[in-house]
């Protein structure tokens, strides 16, 4: 996968996998990294698909109807890319924290509903319930933070405060920041999202 390394300074803070929204690419979310956490790693990965010549992470039927099938092989295409990025890079395979924007954050959302220890922690800006009616895998304890817009018109609130219950209830633990908005990233919710983030080493 078409991506940027970014060797941090304190290799006992966790990667951060970065992950655009539709449209977006590698250099996208490079600046929220540097907001969250100037000392960390970072991996910052470009999605394998495209619709209508815009990067994704997994095709979609239209718009909030996602490809299932193509999403479970995207999450497990991404989830082997973090593995063997891990053995490239020499970070540790078991402190990766991802920040997804949009459809980033819906893949993000999904290697959490599909794998145990994918992640150690997510910031997941603006994201759906990437598949319903499945049992998600033991995450007690794993943080996560959800900044939506109650105004947002591709992702209803509804998809955040299903998406905070299915979490909850395999056992993460939950925080989602409200804004005031629709679909944009606002500065106000990567504040916020880097607060919660440096609470996670007091």
């Amino acid at each position: 996968m078409k991506h940027i390394f970014k060797e941090g300074q304190n290799p006992n803070r966790p990667l951060l996998l970065l992950l655009h929204g539709t449209g977006g690419d590698e250099n996208d979310l490079l600046p929220l990294a540097e907001m969250i956490d100037p000392e960390a790693s970072v991996l910052s990965v470009r999605g394998n698909t495209l619709e209508n010549g815009m990067p994704r992470f997994f095709r979609r039927l239209a718009e909030g109807v996602f490809d299932e099938e193509d999403l479970i092989f995207r999450t497990n295409e991404l989830n082997e890319f973090i593995n063997t990025s891990a053995k490239e890079y020499h970070f540790d395979r078991n402190n990766v924290i991802a920040i997804g924007y949009s459809n980033g954050a819906n893949i993000a959302a999904s290697l959490l509903f599909h794998f145990k220890d994918a992640l150690k922690g997510a910031i997941l800006h603006h994201p759906m319930v990437p598949r319903r009616g499945i049992e998600l895998p033991n995450l007690e304890g794993t943080p996560v933070f959800i900044a939506a817009g109650v105004n947002d018109p591709i992702c209803p609130q509804q998809e955040s405060i299903d998406l905070k219950e299915l979490l909850e209830t395999a056992g993460a633990q939950v925080e989602v920041r409200w804004e005031n908005r629709g679909h944009q990233l606002t500065m106000s919710e990567v504040q916020a999202a880097k607060q919660w983030y440096e609470h996670l080493f007091e």
